[in-house]
């Protein structure tokens, strides 16, 4: 099945950008007249053919159309310290999206290790992974933000903030239920400080924990987007 991101479609005939049209005739070695699939990013998924292989603006006639593919009943946003090691964080952004994600948040905390990233080549990988799991909605990148202004910003939904200090706090699957907006933040490696941890709750963020093993960051976010999912199916 040969996927290609085709955002703002708003007619039965369109023009894949230069990037896609490459891979489409160069690369794939498709022809006219073969059948593709085109995602918008906003849900919609259509069934096409090409109608004009130029390598450099493919033209596609769309002849079936299906709107809100795989539209989810809940809303995950996830608030995410980049690692040190960017890699590690591309694998987070690619697995969160093959999941089902809506947005994410990278952040910087006191014990940040990453401070810049580079959102052109994330979102890159973000929409390579749309298209491989064939979901149809792309999830949202912010720029990064500091800590503070990010959990003072508005969200309607349920707020979790996951850390590693010892305390009496309930796990995700235990604290979510099918339906709900949620908002998770994941710190840096070396974990938030309790000073952060305090800010958060005075903020109506909940403590939760995502497991009895201490996680990297990566792989914690992963499993706050996994439980979220698995609640919901």
């Amino acid at each position: 099945m040969h996927i290609f991101y085709t955002p703002g479609i708003s007619s039965d005939d369109y023009y894949l950008n230069e990037e896609e049209s490459k891979h489409c005739i160069r690369v794939l070695r498709l022809k006219e007249h073969d059948g593709i699939y085109l995602i918008d990013g906003v849900g919609g998924f259509y069934y096409a053919r090409i109608t004009d292989a130029n390598p450099k603006k493919v033209k596609v006639s769309v002849f079936q159309t299906i709107k809100d593919y795989g539209k989810r009943n809940y809303h995950l946003t996830i608030g995410i310290a980049p690692t040190k090691n960017i890699d590690r964080f591309e694998w987070f952004l690619e697995k969160a999206t093959e999941i089902g994600i809506d947005r994410i948040v990278p952040f910087v905390s006191q014990q940040s290790e990453r401070k810049v990233i580079k959102t052109e080549r994330l979102n890159k990988i973000i929409n390579a992974a749309m298209k491989q799991s064939k979901r149809a909605y792309l999830p949202a990148l912010d720029e990064i933000i500091d800590y503070k202004s990010l959990i003072n910003s508005s969200f309607d939904g349920r707020k979790f903030i996951a850390h590693c200090f010892d305390s009496e706090k309930p796990y995700l699957n235990n604290s979510i239920a099918k339906g709900q907006d949620i908002f998770i933040l994941i710190g840096p490696e070396g974990d938030f400080t309790m000073e952060e941890v305090e800010w958060a709750k005075k903020n109506n963020f909940n403590e939760i924990s995502l497991g009895d093993s201490r996680l990297r960051t990566e792989t914690a976010g992963i499993v706050a987007v996994h439980t979220v999912a698995l609640i919901n199916q």
